[in-house]
């Protein structure tokens, strides 16, 4: 396992995954990205399972609390919260602790809108809340087939991190010897 004097490990992977149920007059967001669809994703915030699922990666890749115990349904003050918020938050934790983000593989399932049409400007708009190349965040669709998931979004994603300095609570506590 490759590791630094630090004792942190050099790469650290994360997996996310987020579902959420379709309603009609609910505007429906995907990475980010208002796509014009009759129905949209329930949840305590905006519902973009993109975004939800990428936060729960980077905060499991670093072992941290996951986004419903940072981000709680039960407090009122994330109900119809824009989804970057919870990502930026996670990117910041990841900083924290010393590493940034090499790569994200992402896969969409869903029977409607056709996300192929989208895929571009989804990626390019995660890439940009990430601060990563577009060339670093990979999405593919698939439909739910036979799995009786046709009111529903699904999304899985993983993260590669990198480590790119001392984690900042570490720095701190040196300095203050």
């Amino acid at each position: 396992m490759p590791t630094t004097n630090d004792q942190r490990l050099m790469t650290r992977i994360g997996y996310g995954f987020d579902s959420h149920e379709f309603h009609s007059g609910i505007p429906l967001r995907i990475g980010g990205i208002t796509l014009a669809q009759d129905r949209g994703l329930s949840g305590h915030s905006d519902g973009d399972v993109l975004l939800h699922a990428i936060t729960d990666a980077l905060l499991g890749a670093i072992a941290a609390p996951d986004i419903g115990a940072l981000f709680p349904p039960s407090n009122p003050k994330w109900k119809g919260a824009d989804s970057s918020v919870f990502l930026r938050e996670a990117l910041k934790r990841v900083r924290d602790a010393g590493y940034g983000l090499a790569n994200l593989d992402a896969t969409l399932i869903l029977a409607a809108p056709k996300i192929l049409p989208h895929a571009a400007a989804i990626c390019g708009h995660v890439a940009e809340l990430l601060r990563v190349q577009p060339d670093c965040v990979g999405l593919k669709a698939k439909t739910p087939e036979g799995l009786n998931l046709e009111n529903t979004a699904v999304a899985h994603v993983v993260v590669l991190l990198e480590r790119t300095k001392r984690a900042r609570n570490a720095t701190s506590k040196r300095t203050r010897r």
